[in-house]
This record gives C-alpha cells, structure tokens and sequence, in this order.
C-alpha cells in the first residue's frame, strides 16, 4: 500500500468527522505527511513564524475555524504495529502544538502499546494539553476495508 492509498481515505474520513462535530466552523482537511506542520500552519494563518530545526510532520491535519477560534487536529498514521516511541513522538507534538483532538492510528496492530494502555490501565499517557483543561489522544487501528477507524479497538473508549 502506498502511503497516498493511506492518508487520502483518512482525509475523508476527518473532514466528515469534523463537519459532524463542528458545524459552525470552516473545515480544511490536508495530507501533510510530506510537508514540515509549522508551513502547513502558515499557509492558513495559524502561524506567523516558521520555527528554525524543528522538524515536525503530522499525516492528516485537519483546521476548524470559527471567528477567531481556531482547532486543530492530528492524524498520525502508521503502517507498522504501533510502539511507545510512536506514541512519545505524538506526544511531543501535542505538547509543541496542543491540538484539540490527536489520533495515533496504524493499520497493522496496537503492537506492545495494547498491553502499556490496555493491559496495565495506563491511559494516563495518552493525556495532553496546556495543564487547565486535559485532553487525551485516541490510539487505534484504521480499518483500510471500511476506510475509517476501528471504534471497537480505540484507547480511549469514545
């Protein structure tokens, strides 16, 4: 599978998800994979300056924009089982960036991160944000047939 044959049904995918969840907002949905995310962001005015050697690329970005609320979103996609260096490089970002929502999705397996969040209860890792309001990322496996989450395997439960 080619990476395109990945993102492009996760670009679908996110921008019904937002137009569901965010209706009064102007949606943009984007597969960024191949592009620095502080670009991205100064492409749509989210950012005014470029940061100088950091590096960081999200697959699938979507943007609501509401009067001079803006939200952001992540899609970190990977084909391989996931890790807990997968889930550390999401985190840092959601540090970097504070997204309103981050999903971490593979379309192989949950890896050795079922076991860390599943088995031993750890969703305190998937937690993220400015330190007033906490939100939590969503691990899970994309559904490639569906083209679209597997909701039964989503860490956290929505």
């Amino acid at each position: 599978m080619k990476e395109e044959e990945l993102y492009e049904p996760m670009c679908k995918w996110l921008k019904q998800y937002l137009y569901d969840n965010y209706p009064k907002h102007d949606v943009i949905v984007i597969d960024s994979h191949s592009e620095r995310l502080d670009k991205v962001l100064a492409k749509f005015n989210i950012v005014k300056e470029q940061a100088n050697g950091v590096d960081i690329q999200i697959d699938v970005l979507g943007i609501a924009k509401r009067a001079n609320s803006i939200k952001l979103f992540f899609i970190e996609a990977k084909k391989t089982r996931l890790t807990l260096r997968d889930l550390g490089q999401l985190w840092a970002y959601c540090k970097l960036i504070d997204p309103n929502e981050a999903w971490l999705l593979t379309s192989e397996n949950l890896g050795s991160l079922k076991k860390l969040l599943a088995g031993f209860n750890r969703e305190d890792l998937l937690d993220f944000g400015d330190g007033k309001k906490i939100k939590k990322m969503q691990v899970g496996i994309w559904d490639i047939k569906k083209e679209m989450p597997d909701f039964s395997t989503i860490i956290p439960k929505i």
